[in-house]
């Protein structure tokens, strides 16, 4: 491979350095550095903030959670999810630590078991690890898809009851999936752009959503003429699911934030555009999420102090949803109509931020081979974007959102395989870490030290627990209607991956750099990968001296 020129990154020695550093940690792992390496520690951790956007995820399912537990479940519970998310967000942030690449998890699922050595026998991967990268790969595209699906449907849903706010007018399933195509398309358009402009819009996007969580707040609070007693906020219990268990309610109503606190591996994806990235990528995953529940508190306990009227604001809002009806009741339609703008606002925002992570994830993906399509997938346009991996994301979010025109419940379905599938990857390779290379992984500069382990263990139980809780019905007695459907898609989707790979993905699928190619005519960046049924190109090992930076 030949020497990569820094003289036009460098604007400073130091800046030179840092990228020459991450430069070579990146050959060493196998891959050429090819998009634009220019996001700092604090553009990373907006772009991570964004995608976990507390106004976006707490604002749709707010009515939903107070009926499964009331304020007990909303306030105390985001508490709980807070710390057992920072858990996860720890152990990932080690493993990022060590192999920061744009790949990501599933790229640790196998990088962390290949140098495995045991009383000086060398065991490197066992040999499902190929399948688990592959299914750890597929969850995670499939859980940020699903997130930008989400959010982008929500932003719709609000900008309809808005618009029913102010007109009467009630708008219908089909428009509502109108307004959301024209925000996934929008959302293409932002993340055809150079990276750099990303990170611009990402920094605004953090004071956005801290601004104006404290706007909403400080609205509210201040025009909701009677508010509820400190006793209702945080000792209060309602309970609307039809079921009988205190404990299981109250599971229940932890959904809510536990679906808001989720993609902060982001920060993750975004490693091989962020300086410093052995450093700036942990702590952007840890950083979103100290902030996010911090922000995601202030709000929460502000908002539930306004709540009037019970009946009429939670259970059954004249528009549609909860806090719209809240913002109505108490500071009236104008300064409503610019709360809600701001929490459109933070939905653009965290539904730009996804699109942007999720396509450098098929980017990674594709550079590796593991999506059909994948010699297209994986190019960069003239400002090192990927920008057909970003317009890949958006068709599949058009299919994703098809069913919410026939079926709101099959939607919701689909919509709960994000968590689940989010989940399923996180959990993965920090099991590989704990259980199977506990002695071998060979951390980088972040590193948990003596509480890895534990605190690994701790995270795996509880990826668990709430995996199984998203199977779970929310309303008694169960009907067709109210049955929790996310089983049936989850399946589905992991049955296919399997097939896919055992067909077709397992005599092709090399990540770490393994499908690098001897070929000078190839552009930087431009890796040859052979699409389903045709022949790979030959490929060199990425240990040969050709193919490996010298570090």
């Amino acid at each position: 491979m030949e020497k990569t020129t820094f003289e036009d990154k460098a604007g400073s020695e130091e800046s030179g350095s840092l990228y020459d550093h991450d430069t070579a940690i990146l050959a060493k792992l196998g891959y050429k550095q090819s998009l634009d390496r220019s996001l700092s520690a604090f553009g990373n951790f907006g772009i991570t903030f964004s995608c976990l956007s507390i106004l976006s995820g707490l604002t749709p399912l707010y009515g939903n959670a107070l009926q499964s537990g009331g304020p007990v479940t909303v306030i105390w519970g985001w508490l709980v999810v807070s710390l057992f998310t920072l858990t996860i967000g720890m152990s990932l942030a080690e493993i990022c630590s060590a192999y920061p690449t744009t790949g990501g998890l599933y790229f640790w699922t196998i990088k962390i078991l290949e140098g495995r050595v045991v009383n000086g026998v060398h065991l490197g991967s066992p040999k499902w690890v190929p399948l688990a990268s592959w299914v750890v790969g597929y969850t995670n595209w499939l859980g940020l898809c699903v997130a930008i699906a989400s959010t982008d449907l929500a932003m719709a849903q609000f900008l309809a009851s808005l618009i029913s706010m102010t007109s009467g007018y009630l708008a219908s399933t089909y428009v509502i999936f109108g307004i959301y195509v024209g925000i996934i398309f929008l959302h293409g358009l932002v993340n055809s752009l150079a990276v750099r402009l990303n990170g611009v819009f990402n920094i605004l996007s953090v004071w956005w959503h801290v601004i104006g969580t404290a706007i909403i707040v400080i609205v509210v609070v201040a025009t909701t003429p009677v508010k509820q007693s400190a006793a209702f906020v945080f000792t209060n219990w309602e309970n609307n699911t039809g079921w009988n268990s205190g404990f299981y309610v109250f599971m229940l109503g932890l959904l809510q934030s536990q679906y808001t606190l989720s993609g902060y591996d982001s920060a993750a994806h975004m490693s091989e555009e962020t300086r410093n990235a052995q450093q700036g990528g942990p702590w952007g995953i840890i950083r979103a999420i100290v902030v996010a529940s911090a922000v995601g508190w202030f709000f929460l306990v502000g908002i539930t102090f306004c709540i009037q009227d019970f009946q009429s604001q939670i259970v059954n809002p004249t528009v549609g949803i909860s806090l719209s009806q809240i913002f109505l009741d108490s500071a009236g339609e104008s300064w409503a109509i610019f709360l809600i703008i701001i929490i459109l606002g933070a939905q653009f925002f965290c539904g730009s931020a996804l699109t942007l992570a999720s396509s450098r994830m098929v980017y990674a993906f594709a550079r590796d081979g593991a999506l059909p399509l994948s010699k297209h997938l994986h190019k960069l346009n003239d400002k090192k974007s990927p920008v057909a991996a970003v317009w890949f994301n958006i068709a599949f979010c058009f299919v994703l959102g098809l069913p919410y025109i026939w079926s709101e419940t099959a939607y919701s379905a689909i919509v709960s395989v994000n968590t689940i599938a989010s989940s399923i990857s996180y959990l993965i390779p920090i099991l590989c870490r704990i259980v199977l290379a506990r002695d071998t992984f060979q951390a980088g500069p972040f590193n948990l030290g003596k509480f890895s382990i534990p605190t690994g263990i701790i995270a795996s139980v509880w990826i668990l627990v709430t995996s199984v809780l998203f199977l779970c019905p929310t309303e008694a007695p169960v009907t067709a209607e109210n049955m929790n459907y996310a089983l049936v898609p989850f399946v589905l989707v992991i049955g296919l991956c399997v097939v896919y790979f055992a067909i077709w993905g397992r005599h092709w699928f090399k990540p770490g750099g393994t499908r690098i190619i001897n070929d000078s005519s190839v552009p930087e960046g431009e890796l040859a990968i052979a699409d389903g049924g045709m022949e790979a190109t030959e490929l060199k090992d990425v240990d040969s001296p050709e193919n490996v930076a010298t570090i």
